[in-house]
């Protein structure tokens, strides 16, 4: 009787874990910026909840934890960045990440509290960068197009540095030693005579990038925003059904309607 008791205690058991094991595998935890991909993830919860996944939200006010939080498995996906910032970070820290799908571009824009326009900017004006090296060829290219600097022929523009600017008419200063999460609080302090500010910082911080940026990316950028994984997880039903669900129309929908242009989604 005591060994009967004891087998139907220990299958109660294995069948408790098992209800355990199976709950956790429909939990998806993605780790986002606050602005916009926390509020796009938002709008995902009740799709994914339809498919019987629960989507569990853990926002980051910087660039660097996310992936490692990833690379840890604290994190089944996160969503705040772009290609070639993904690629640099696999690059520096040996990251086995892989691109699971492009959501939306965040165009970057130069911002200026002393000057309401690009031709405004006088000789030697001081344009202040973020230390995101991944985001230089970027900024530069954005400013090559707006005709305040040419870049050396040839050069791949998304990998273009400083050194790469081969005419300067005005010759700008630049000043490349911020911290991305920082650059708001310095136009803020009304610090240089303008400022390259990532648009996710800025939505957050009550910019319209549209309306208060003096110059602005072009939305065709290369810049994708994109969920990333660790390698071989983007074959996991939940982060198809989470890509899907980013990719949707009704998303898609509701990223033009929230921010007006500001964040433009991939088609």
């Amino acid at each position: 009787m005591k060994k009967l008791l004891a087998g139907v205690l220990l299958s109660v058991s294995a069948l408790t874990l098992a209800a355990c094991g199976d709950e956790d595998s429909d939990k998806l935890v993605v780790g986002a910026s606050n602005v916009p991909h926390a509020e796009i993830l938002e709008q995902v919860v009740p799709i994914l909840e339809e498919q019987g996944i629960e989507l569990q939200i853990e926002t980051y006010q910087d660039y660097v934890l996310p992936n490692k939080d990833l690379n840890n498995g604290d994190l089944d996906a996160n969503y705040f960045q772009h290609a070639p910032y993904l690629e640099s970070q696999m690059n520096d820290f040996d990251y086995d990440f892989v691109n699971a799908g492009g959501i939306h571009i965040e165009p970057i824009g130069l911002y200026s509290q002393k000057y309401d326009s690009i031709e405004e900017l006088p000789e030697g004006a001081t344009i202040l960068m973020s230390n995101s090296v991944a985001d230089h060829g970027r900024v530069l290219a954005m400013l090559e197009a707006e005709g305040l600097i040419t870049l050396a022929e040839g050069i791949d523009k998304t990998k273009a540095e400083i050194d790469d600017i081969i005419d300067n008419p005005k010759n700008l200063e630049f000043d490349p030693n911020y911290e991305a999460a920082l650059m708001v609080q310095l136009y803020e302090n009304n610090e240089g005579d303008a400022l390259l500010i990532n648009s996710n910082y800025a939505i957050d911080a009550g910019l319209n990038p549209l309306e208060d940026a003096i110059a602005i990316e072009d939305s065709e950028s290369p810049y994708v925003n994109l969920v990333a994984v660790n390698a071989g997880d983007e074959k996991d039903e939940r982060i198809k059904a989470l890509v899907e669900a980013l990719q949707s129309e009704e998303i898609q929908d509701f990223i033009l309607e929230e921010w007006g242009g500001a964040v433009v989604p991939v088609k």
